[in-house]
C-alpha cells in the first residue's frame, strides 16, 4: 500500500512498541502502558484523518503535542527502569523521525495558507 511516510512510520512504531508496552509490570501497565498505547493509536488515527482533511494545519498541530507527550512517557519508562537504554534510544529515534516528518508537513501547510 502506498502510504504517506509519516503514517507508515507511526504504524511501524505501534507494531514495535505495543508488544513491549503490553509486557510492562502490572503496576505500570494499566496507567502508563495503556495511556501510551492509546496515545499511539490516537496519533495514527489523527494522521490518517489529517491526510483527508481540507484544513490540515489545526489537526497536525494538535498531533505535535501528542507526540511530545509520547516522548516524555517514553523517558518515564527509562527513568522507572522499565526499558533498556537501547530500546529507549530506538524508540526515541522513531519518535524523532515522526516528529521531523510532522514538522515538515506543518511547515508545508503553513506555506499553503500564506501563499496567494
Amino acid at each position: 500500500m502506498d502510504e504517506l511516510p509519516i503514517i507508515q512510520k507511526t504504524y511501524d512504531l505501534i507494531k514495535w512498541y505495543v508488544p513491549i508496552l503490553n509486557r510492562l509490570p502490572r503496576d505500570h501497565k494499566f496507567m502508563l502502558g495503556d495511556r501510551m498505547i492509546t496515545g499511539l493509536y490516537d496519533l495514527l488515527d489523527g494522521l490518517i484523518i489529517a491526510k483527508y482533511a481540507p484544513d490540515k494545519l489545526a489537526k497536525l498541530q494538535s498531533l505535535n503535542s501528542k507526540l511530545d507527550i509520547l516522548r516524555h512517557q517514553t523517558r518515564l519508562l527509562l527513568d522507572f527502569e522499565l526499558i533498556k537504554v537501547q530500546r529507549y534510544e530506538y524508540a526515541g529515534q522513531l519518535i524523532n523521525d515522526i516528529g521531523t516528518d510532522l514538522g515538515a508537513w506543518i511547515k508545508q501547510q503553513r506555506k499553503r495558507q500564506t501563499s496567494p
